[in-house]
């Protein structure tokens, strides 16, 4: 065994321990749900048994992850830099784990639309967060005030518009591939283009 081999060891000893605890579970349970033995399963964690594949596999599962992400071990690219958009105010950064997924930090100054044919709707979901000043989210026939430090969640088949409550409003969104989708078909429209 080399040296990363025992680091790999040691690594997917303390994930299996760590994915436990998380869970809230104590030794008994996990072991019952991957049918092994409490004191098996105990000397797993501390490194007294050899980890077999037939039970990384039965782990995995038992702890609800697959066995990639339990035995994962690329943290070279931990740190990512933004693209930015200056033209909107946007900084967006990849999620290198879900390519499909995009996180975006936005400064907004315009409230939202006034005209319901200005919201917008389009297949996907979005969470936002507000990082200071107060937003406005359009979400249908609903208005909603979303202050700092307040999040909102929503399907992007409603219509809908995001703008600021009386002053300038910084939001952190999480977009999947839909909704990232559509907002860029968006921003390539005309402005005076109707819905």
């Amino acid at each position: 065994m080399t040296q990363d081999d025992g680091e790999l060891d040691s690594l997917v000893r303390k994930r299996i321990r760590a994915l436990r605890v998380a869970q809230g579970w104590s030794l008994e349970e996990l072991a019952t749900r991957a049918r092994l033995s409490p004191s098996s399963l105990s000397r797993i964690e501390n490194g007294q048994r050899r980890l077999a594949l037939d039970q990384l596999v039965t782990l995995a599962r038992a702890l609800d992850t697959s066995l990639d992400q339990l035995v994962e071990t690329d943290t070279d690219d931990v740190i990512s830099n933004p693209m930015i958009d200056g033209a909107h105010s946007v900084m967006r950064w990849p999620i290198k784990a879900d390519p499909g997924m995009t996180v975006m930090r936005q400064r907004m100054t315009d409230p939202p639309p006034d005209s319901p044919a200005r919201l917008r709707a389009h297949p996907g979901r979005e969470w936002l967060v507000v990082l200071s000043g107060t937003a406005v989210l359009l979400l249908g026939n609903r208005r909603f005030r979303v202050e700092a430090n307040q999040a909102a969640e929503f399907p992007t088949m409603l219509p809908h518009a995001i703008g600021t409550a009386g002053g300038p409003c910084e939001i952190l969104g999480i977009f999947d591939r839909e909704a990232r989708r559509g907002h860029n078909t968006e921003k390539a429209r005309p402005e005076t283009e109707p819905s």
